[in-house]
């Protein structure tokens, strides 16, 4: 193999250990034997963990934002860039990427490259937000005077509510989250309520709480 192609190898290897166990848990010695190699050898080409961890995450952030880039392009006006953003920054259906997300929220303190990552792809997606809010207000579509921290406090709701579904489950209905992500969303750009379709809402199930 090229340089390349092995560290390509050893991503995708660290990639599916960490869907399994989780990007926290993931060590050398388990992407060595995912691999079939020895652990000297990821250490020749990542010089930590960290580093493996990161570029493993990066894959799925760069994945994701690029499908999402792609939607918003083919949508012809910003109120449809809008919805098609959504509707894959709101997916809590792909369990193994939502997790992964999650994961490098919280190691971020404890591994600066996977941090520093994490950051730059945080920024990514509020930037292409953002830039759909500047084009819907050129546009006389919305009217906003912060289109940046508009975009934030969207992105940072919708990152809750997702927390909240992917750790909970049915505790937080998926229809739930879009409808207050989209009612939130017209408050800040001044759209009378229910300019954002929302979706059929699925049949509730019954919550579960246990007990001790």
């Amino acid at each position: 193999m090229s340089p390349a192609a092995r560290r390509e190898a050893i991503v995708d290897a660290a990639l599916r250990v960490a869907r399994r166990k989780g990007l926290g848990t993931t060590t050398v010695r388990d992407v060595a034997a995912e691999l079939g190699c020895s652990s000297g050898l990821i250490h020749h080409y990542f010089t930590s963990m960290d580093e493996v961890l990161a570029a493993a995450f990066d894959t799925v952030a760069q994945h994701d934002l690029a499908a999402t880039e792609a939607a918003v392009g083919a949508a012809p006006t910003p109120t449809e860039q809008l919805l098609a953003f959504f509707a894959a920054y709101t997916r809590t259906d792909d369990t193994g990427s939502s997790q992964l997300w999650l994961d490098a929220w919280a190691e971020s303190a404890r591994h600066p490259a996977l941090g520093a990552t994490s950051r730059r792809s945080n920024v990514a997606w509020q930037r292409l937000l953002a830039g759909i809010v500047e084009r819907g207000v050129g546009d006389g579509d919305f009217r906003c005077d912060d289109p940046d921290g508009a975009a934030w406090r969207l992105v940072s709701l919708i990152d809750g509510l997702t927390v909240q579904n992917v750790a909970h489950g049915s505790l937080l209905a998926h229809h739930a989250i879009i409808d207050w992500t989209f009612t939130t969303t017209e408050h800040e750009l001044d759209l009378p309520h229910g300019t954002l379709p929302r979706p059929a809402a699925a049949p509730e199930r019954p919550i579960r709480l246990e007990t001790a």
